[in-house]
């Protein structure tokens, strides 16, 4: 049991850490940068109080400040911070319980932590890292502000109580930009092993803008790359025998890389050191530059978003949606 407990804090630990690109994945709306020129009586205004009497509690490492938010403005600013405003209101919905569901689960595993200053999670506002203050709304949406919020308020209004449940507890409801047609297991990325994050079929994202993504590196550029965090591998002689065949997981993605040498690299340790957009990636050598290519974005564990806005525009609800990517958590009430 108990080291069972300790792998399960470890995932917590790298859930966290991982976040803030997790929150990068899908381009952020740019709108203006000022709030709209409109008397401030005419535009929707958050609500200072909760009307379901529920509050969160973040860090915000851009200002060190403990912020304390109700829940249902944690939610337009979680989901803000995550999607676009084009997004369907059925994938705006299954994004905010999943949001809501991971930052329960974190505030269990982060009661410790004393660098959170007794806050449940980090964020960081002006990064838009896992929550947006309306100032940031503001900024981001420009002269569709009032239009947005309206959306997002609508959309999201009656979703307070509800999150993704296993075994009675807070889901880690893990999320990402776009599959590679097939998500990923959280044992073959985090190395632990949860019921509902396994592997299912999100081929809507095989249709998705940014699904294939190509970057070229010089054998240098490489080497330079590669020896700053992998000892022992051998880049020498002909830059075309430096990689062998990868080794994928049953859903398709990278997970180990051989390297001369006879060194054999984690693939999200090489994802990470390129900073590629996927663990789905080929290596080609020719004209003297590397050709890497991708298939998705993100570490394709839990939801896809892209593939959520896709079953969305299908007419499927966010129950279904949540109930597709997260399968054996229940939609429940939040306690």
């Amino acid at each position: 049991m108990m080291k069972q407990f300790l792998g399960i804090l470890l995932l917590f630990a790298l859930l966290t850490a991982l976040l803030p690109f997790a929150a990068l994945l899908l381009p952020q709306s740019t709108g203006g940068q000022s709030a709209p020129a409109v008397p401030a009586a005419s535009q929707p205004q958050p609500s200072a109080a909760s009307p379901s009497g529920e509050t969160v509690s973040l860090l915000d490492e851009a200002t060190g400040e403990v912020l304390t938010v109700p829940v249902e403005q944690y939610l337009i600013g979680a989901v803000a911070a995550e999607l676009p405003a084009d997004y369907q209101p059925e994938a705006l919905k299954a994004q905010a319980v999943a949001s809501h569901s991971y930052l329960l689960a974190c505030r269990e595993a982060n009661q410790q932590k004393e660098e959170l200053k007794g806050a449940w999670l980090a964020v960081n506002t002006k990064a838009r890292q896992g929550y947006v203050t309306d100032e940031v709304l503001r900024a981001m949406w420009g002269d569709a502000y009032e239009e947005n919020y309206a959306k997002f308020s609508q959309a999201l209004s009656g979703l307070a109580k509800q999150v993704l449940t296993y075994d009675g507890k807070p889901a880690l409801a893990c999320y990402h930009a776009i599959s590679r047609g097939q998500t990923e297991s959280s044992e073959n990325v985090w190395g632990q092993p949860l019921p509902y994050l396994v592997s299912v079929d999100s081929s809507y994202d095989l249709t998705a803008d940014g699904y294939l993504d190509t970057v070229t590196y010089t054998p240098q550029e490489m080497s330079d790359m590669l020896s700053v965090n992998f000892i022992g591998a051998d880049l020498s002689g002909a830059p075309a025998e430096w990689f062998g065949e990868p080794v994928r997981t049953e859903a398709g993605y990278v997970k180990e890389l051989p390297v001369k040498g006879g060194v054999s690299l984690n693939a999200q340790d090489f994802r990470q050191a390129l900073g590629l957009r996927s663990c789905d990636f080929t290596i080609e050598y020719g004209d003297g530059r590397f050709i890497i290519t991708t298939k998705g974005y993100g570490h394709g564990v839990g939801m896809s978003q892209t593939g959520a806005n896709l079953m969305a525009l299908t007419g499927k609800t966010y129950q279904e949606i949540l109930a597709h990517y997260y399968p054996g958590a229940v939609l429940s009430e939040a306690a």
